[in-house]
């Protein structure tokens, strides 16, 4: 029997299970699909855009340079400035709704608690290259990947969770679904699924175009719906907004193809072949609760939407990253009751909040007779500074603070990647997955306090370089801070905040 099966072998069921596999816990993936490979996973397709927090959580995990190289990306262009002193504000931040945005316009506030280091700016990458990053770290780390393993059932008693697939029964103590926006796992195990329906049917197409010079680059938003095309040769993306009407009730014939791209775009384009097509909506839809007794959801199984502004992926990371400490270390029996319910009450609100950013992006690109007048203001609001802060803080999954009941303004937040005079930062203190306890002037007994957790918080004294006047911080494996205090730390209070994050110490 295994600690966790997890259901579904995308980026985020193969995050989670090196994150818990990391933790040494024992872990086997199933997955429908017989191979990983899929044109729809590879460029231009399976484009995906990582927000800067993603990219963080990347290097906080030792898999940066993977990661760059895997996708094409310059190191240079996104460690820019690694040993500087001040904040930069990164170069691009995508866009609204099609419009974009400048990057240059974020408030400095918005970056009060940024440090700059290796990862400081999104990338594009593509499914293809994450999962092949993501399967090498989670089989080095003994997971075990069943693959043509399609879920028949589930069944859970208050011990054990079985999870039937590919004619076989599964055993673990708990099962996580990761298998995506029509999870079986989210159906099986019972799991309410609420929202709001589609407005819109959206295509994603490699196709040949006879005439391309007809479609202009980009996005484009048009008075009967938006079409974009990217530099990729033959790549295609349209928004046609019949209610979702067409989304898997037909096939994508190229004529069809056709007629919706030369009614949305107002040219006589040819498609003359089409290559490979798909089709999604913006029906917006989440759980209400991430957990279900002993079966839990990530990513699309737990939360959908539209793909505008690329979240789905960063939100799937992000739920991964949560989720892994905390269920080895309710496997471990080193968890406070309730350190496992943290994961719905700190992630739920997140998922909620990206369901309406989408929700917000559709409704200003519905056609209609308002609609240019709508898109104005709105484009006039994100002129502003206020407006690129605003959208800077909703999409670069670096200023999202969590709800941990402190008035400390760090605490919730992830931790400043802070750089220690030998060299050694933050984020090559987090590659085990472990708390870090930073103490920035040693002597005032915190190592004594941090010692008796040395088996899952590493005590790491010395200056640095850039402390932002903080005395020692405690940071969880997810590199999120729990408890910071400035030159005069209490120990009482760093004990009680490891005790909570942490457990009781060991005798």
């Amino acid at each position: 029997m295994y600690d966790v099966a997890i259901v579904g072998a995308g980026p985020v069921g193969l995050f989670l299970a090196a994150e818990l596999a990391l933790a040494d816990c024992s872990v086997l993936v199933l997955e429908k699909d017989h191979e990983p490979a899929s044109p729809f996973k590879a460029l231009p397709l399976g484009m995906r855009g990582l927000n800067a927090g993603s990219v963080e959580t990347f290097y906080r995990r030792g898999m940066l340079t993977e990661l760059l190289n895997a996708s094409g990306a310059d190191a240079q262009q996104v460690g820019a400035h690694p040993d500087a002193h001040h904040s930069p504000a990164p170069r691009d931040i995508s866009h609204f709704a099609g419009i974009r945005i400048d990057a240059a316009n974020i408030a400095p506030s918005a970056l009060s608690f940024r440090l700059p280091g290796p990862a400081m700016e999104p990338i594009m990458t593509s499914l293809e290259a994450v999962g092949r990053i993501l399967e090498a770290r989670a089989t080095g780390l003994g997971v075990q990947i069943l693959r043509g393993a399609a879920l028949e059932s589930v069944t859970q008693d208050g011990d054990t969770v079985v999870a039937r697939a590919g004619g076989r029964d599964h055993r673990a103590h708990w099962l996580v679904g990761c298998d995506g926006g029509r999870s079986a796992v989210r159906r099986l195990a019972g799991f309410d699924f609420v929202g709001t329906e589609p407005l819109f049917t959206g295509y994603v197409a490699q196709a040949t175009f006879d005439d391309p010079q007809k479609l202009d680059l980009g996005f484009n938003l048009t008075p009967t719906g938006m079409y974009l095309r990217t530099p990729f040769e033959g790549h295609l993306g349209m928004m046609d907004f019949d209610g979702g009407a067409f989304d898997r009730s037909q096939p994508l014939t190229r004529d069809h193809l056709q007629t919706v791209l030369r009614r949305i775009s107002g040219t006589d384009v040819t498609l003359s072949e089409v290559h490979l097509a798909s089709s999604f909506t913006d029906r917006a839809m989440q759980t209400t609760a991430y957990r279900n007794g002993r079966v839990l959801l990530a990513g699309d199984a737990a939360h959908i939407h539209s793909p505008l502004g690329g979240q789905g992926l960063n939100l799937g990371i992000g739920d991964a990253m949560n989720l892994g400490w905390k269920l080895a270390a309710t496997l471990h029996g080193t968890a406070l009751e309730g350190l496992l319910d943290s994961y719905t009450a700190e992630r739920h609100p997140v998922g909620a909040a990206i369901l309406d950013w989408s929700r917000a992006q559709v409704a200003t690109m519905n056609p209609g007779p308002s609609a240019p007048a709508l898109r104005q203001l709105v484009r006039d609001l994100l002129d502003t500074r206020d407006g690129t802060t605003h959208v800077f803080s909703n999409t670069s999954g670096l200023t999202h603070r969590y709800d941990l009941g402190s008035d400390q303004p760090l605490v919730g937040r992830t931790a400043p990647d802070f750089r220690f005079d030998d060299g050694t930062r933050l984020g090559d203190l987090l590659h085990e997955g472990q708390g870090v306890a930073l103490d920035f002037t040693p002597g005032r007994n915190l190592h004594a306090a941090a010692a008796r957790w040395k088996d899952r918080i590493r005590y790491v004294p010395g200056p640095a370089g850039n402390d932002l006047g903080f005395g020692a911080l405690l940071i969880r494996p997810d590199g999120v801070v729990a408890w910071a205090e400035g030159q005069e730390p209490d120990t009482e209070a760093f004990r009680h905040a490891a005790i909570r994050w942490f457990g009781a110490p060991t005798p």
